[in-house]
């Protein structure tokens, strides 16, 4: 059985198989989540990030994929790193991208069999995702995921973001804490 968790918290601070960052597509730190995330697990990481191969000149992770690698100095043993999409009203494919980040993510999860992860709300921050359509999207992309067994979090920082995906969640009619 999953079990979904919804509260205001630190990704970096979780004990968890994996965390997921909610990356550039360079993979090597922004602000945010990102920056934070690259600051939390040291300077092994950037040089992780650096040995993934660049798909093209400068991307290692397209918008709506996903890589992974070790957690470094995080309590997670592993992050996966998943490009969300800039908002830019909703016409641009935004949608199916973010969708895209979810559903790559949970494949990684169920290909390594972990047992718990965490997520950011990814691109609510500075991409400008309205939380409460990326919570919805989110929500419904872990409701239809086949992989039981996963504890997840979902780490939202602030009212407004903690408030979206708790009403997404009630909207959906899905059990959380």
């Amino acid at each position: 059985m999953r079990m979904i968790e919804i509260r205001d918290t630190d990704i970096t601070d979780l004990h968890v198989d994996a965390i997921v960052n909610a990356a550039n597509e360079s993979l090597l730190g922004g602000g945010g989540v990102d920056g934070a995330i690259h600051r939390a697990a040291g300077p092994g990481l950037l040089s992780a990030c650096r040995r993934l191969p660049e798909v093209r000149p400068g991307i290692r992770c397209p918008t709506g994929e996903a890589r992974m690698t070790e957690g470094f100095a995080l309590p997670a043993r592993l992050i996966i790193h998943t490009v969300g999409p800039v908002w830019e009203g909703g016409e641009e494919g935004e949608p199916a991208l973010l969708t895209a980040c979810y559903r790559n993510v949970l494949g990684m999860a169920r290909d390594h069999s972990l047992k718990s992860l965490a997520f950011p709300a990814i691109s609510c921050g500075v991409f400008g995702y309205p939380p409460e359509m990326a919570a919805v999207i989110a929500l419904a992309e872990i409701a239809k995921s086949r992989w039981s067994g996963l504890k997840i979090t979902l780490c939202c920082r602030g009212d407004h973001i903690l408030r979206s995906y708790r009403d997404a969640a009630e909207k959906l009619a899905l059990e959380v804490e």
